[in-house]
């Protein structure tokens, strides 16, 4: 019978090559004791400065043999090595000789280590490896590539003869479950084994019933006259089937998986549609890192994020971007999560045919390992793929992948994520079966109000097809606040406005079939040095360490659960300077109460927002309480005779952090000039080209800078930097453009009028 045995605990750990490249035969005292999971990034992951340690690092672990295998070595077993996630590849050796290879940081990973396995001990390297090269996904993308065996390793020990092990880390068992138009069910079960004949059986189980299918013919079908549908959010109903490998009565090998019945289905015009009943998709992405940890969390950190998804009332997650745990997609079962699945390919196309079959791998990586969760409903080709422009390899590439997701998978849809530099008849829009968008109108550019209009007009020109949100967001930093909030001031205020708006311009347009913010939490992305916070993306509804909820959960709170509850806004306001200030609560109750100092202010009835107007301050140290029947929420402010400085990003006034950007010895001296009448950095490049002098000068830089940051300005990002100022074109290009080099533009625009 099977057995599965984790080895997480007690490695060796060197954080360089082995010499000569040759895996070790023996590691010393000077190398670092860990339990897995580990990352060597958890710490210069997040600092900033694009600087985090990449190398060929290695983990080295003795095992008895015999302890392995019963105590002693039998030619009947087989022993396979598991790597459930090691970022970005994978060598293992088992006693010095090589044993397996695996490119991609996101699925699991077996290996079969029963030949190079000798009676006494085995030692078992793996050397993990997150440098940059040319052919495995992702090479660029606004987070952390953190290295190291970040998620469990096990080892699993089966007869000769036993369920399928090598098969892209399959679970050696696929559950199709289908709907009639009756209202009964048909599921379809079918299991691959390995090293078997005709004298064996499988035998599956589910519930009371069992069936008997011969080995070479393995599939059974179960019906179910009034099948129990998982329903997400409302019903999460799973059933468990088991599969028993049986020679002569013998139960030789035993797997199980749980799945769910349920159907679904997308309308361009009415959105998404679970079991026959519209089902609106709203809700979050994830990113799996957390503060001081990297990749490397625990089922404890996953339940965490769960819980607080659950919470602010989400009924569906976009794991981006790439192939998240195992535990995790089972959590989405269980929580009745609706789950949109995807790979790493993002931002950067790399040309070439290696590239483009790791692409095709971790693919089928994610669907054959996946395939039975109820939650997933879509699997995604790509994310911001186009930045570097549209080449007939990319699309080529992607058509590729939307063909393989229908050949594993009949049973869901495919999408993409497409940045808002694609027009409306961009050929990445009419390859999968659904897409989304990533709009950051009101953050990078424009203005919130902006996102409904440009949603109306692709509706109008795309009538057949079915369009979703897929990012959307604005940094928001707890601590800044603003009486009169604005773009890109970085404060919870600003954050907190712009997502009250977001959910009008969704719950407005019903034909969006899902929705997700950008981001559910804070996570770490080590170019980043934005708000005054290095290594950071700060987009979060919750804070890095998962510790603070940002008032704008809040808002989606109470908008999507049913949980009764009150929050004060601006709570981290504490110092406020007028003796009379609104105070804003967000509720999802019909009744509001403001008590200040004791005495009552005001009550209420509103709708999810209550703002109290020119409520009085009377005492330096002001109690604040919100009460909806028994559910209250306090707070305190104080009153000042000066604003609290720390409260305002210095250089807001410019819509960016520029002076964190740009300080460095080369610029030592040199001051910015903004002459009145003249162009600056501080303005839009869209403004400058409307001078003849002025669109020659940006063309030019720009292909300067192009060439220097080694990468492509296509026609559509140059629409979308239009909106941007130089400052913030040269802060989004971080570390790859000398900084020097802002100066020598400011100064040549300085020359330059304005019409």
């Amino acid at each position: 019978m099977r057995r599965v045995i984790n080895i997480n605990r007690a490695w060796k750990f060197q954080n360089h090559p082995t010499k000569k490249g040759k895996p070790p035969r023996r590691f010393s005292k000077k190398w670092e004791s860990v339990d897995l999971p580990h990352t060597w990034n958890a710490l210069d992951g997040q600092d900033g400065g694009s600087d985090f340690y990449r190398n060929t690092c290695v983990y080295c672990k003795e095992i008895e043999s015999g302890t392995i295998i019963n105590k002693s070595f039998n030619d009947d077993k087989y022993v396979y090595l598991e790597l459930c996630g090691a970022n970005a590849t994978a060598k293992v050796y088992v006693n010095g000789r090589a044993a397996g290879q695996h490119e991609g940081g996101f699925s699991t990973y077996r290996c079969d280590i029963t030949p190079y396995i000798k009676k006494g001990k085995a030692l078992i390297t793996i050397e993990v490896d997150n440098r940059n090269n040319n052919y495995v996904y992702p090479q660029m993308a606004d987070f952390t590539f953190f290295g190291g065996i970040y998620r469990d390793v096990n080892l699993i020990i089966v007869d000769k003869a036993h369920f399928e092990l090598d098969y892209f880390g399959s679970p050696a068992i696929a559950v199709t479950p289908v709907v009639n138009d009756d209202g009964s069910a048909d599921v379809t079960v079918e299991s691959f084994a390995v090293n078997v004949s005709d004298e064996y059986t499988v035998r599956y189980t589910i519930g009371s019933e069992n069936i008997i299918v011969p080995v070479n013919n393995s599939k059974a079908v179960f019906h179910f006259d009034k099948p129990h549908l998982w329903d997400g959010r409302n019903d999460p109903f799973l059933y468990e089937v088991s599969a028993e490998l049986i020679k002569r009565a013998s139960i030789v090998d035993k797997i199980s998986t749980r799945f769910g019945i349920r159907t679904f289905k997308v309308d361009p015009d009415k959105g998404f549609f679970l079991n026959g009943k519209p089902y609106p998709l709203r809700g979050v992405s994830r990113h799996q890192d957390r503060l001081d940890k990297g990749w490397a969390i625990s089922k404890r950190d996953h339940r965490e994020d769960m819980e607080l998804i659950k919470e602010i009332g989400a009924n569906t997650i976009r794991l981006a971007h790439y192939q998240h745990d195992q535990y995790f997609y089972d959590l989405c079962d269980e929580y009745g999560m609706v789950i949109w699945a995807e790979i790493p390919f993002i931002s950067s196309f790399m040309p070439g045919k290696q590239a483009e079959e790791n692409t095709l791998s971790q693919m089928k990586e994610l669907i054959i390992q996946n395939y039975n969760h109820p939650s997933i409903v879509c699997w995604g080709i790509a994310n911001e793929i186009s930045i570097g422009g549209i080449t007939d390899e990319l699309i080529e590439n992607l058509k590729k992948l939307n063909e393989l997701c229908h050949e594993l998978d009949k049973t869901r849809l495919t999408t993409i994520a497409n940045l808002s530099i694609e027009g409306n008849d961009s050929p990445l829009n009419f390859i999968t079966d659904i897409l989304s968008y990533n709009h950051y109108f009101g953050w990078y550019m424009g203005d919130v109000e902006d996102n409904g209009p440009w949603f109306d007009e692709f509706h109008k020109d795309n009538p057949n097809l079915c369009l979703g949100l897929s990012e959307y967001g604005c940094e928001g930093i707890i601590a800044y606040h603003n009486d009169e909030p604005k773009v890109q001031d970085y404060s919870e205020e600003y954050q907190a406005y712009y997502h009250e708006k977001m959910l009008e311009t969704i719950e407005a347009r019903p034909f969006l079939w899902s929705t997700h913010v950008w981001n559910m939490f804070d996570f770490a992305s080590d170019m980043r040095d934005e708000g005054g916070v290095k290594g950071r993306n700060n987009k979060g509804l919750v804070t890095f360490d998962r510790k603070i909820k940002k008032d704008s959960f809040f808002i989606y709170k109470a908008h999507w659960s049913d949980e009764p509850f009150v929050h004060i806004c601006s709570s981290r306001y504490v110092d406020r300077t007028n003796k009379k200030i609104d105070i804003k609560v967000y509720s999802n109750c019909p009744e509001v109460t403001l008590i200040v100092n004791g005495a009552e202010i005001a009550a209420l009835k509103g709708d999810k927002i209550f703002v109290f107007k020119d409520v009085p301050l009377d005492k330096m140290e002001n109690s604040v309480r919100a009460v909806s029947g028994d559910i209250v929420d306090a707070v305190r402010f104080r009153v000042v005779a000066e604003p609290n400085e720390s409260y305002v990003l210095k250089n807001v006034e410019s819509g960016s952090n520029a002076a964190n950007w740009f300080d460095s010895s080369e610029t030592e001296g040199r001051e910015l000039q903004f002459p009145e009448g003249y162009f600056s950095v501080k303005d839009k490049i869209g403004d400058i080209m409307k001078t003849p002098e002025g669109e020659a000068f940006v063309n030019e830089w720009i292909d300067k800078i192009s060439k220097q940051a080694n990468m492509t300005v296509s026609k559509g990002m140059m629409n979308m930097v239009k909106n941007f100022t130089i400052e913030k074109v040269f802060a989004m290009a971080g570390e790859r453009v000398p900084k020097v080099l802002i100066f020598d533009i400011n100064d040549s625009l300085n020359k330059i009028k304005k019409p």
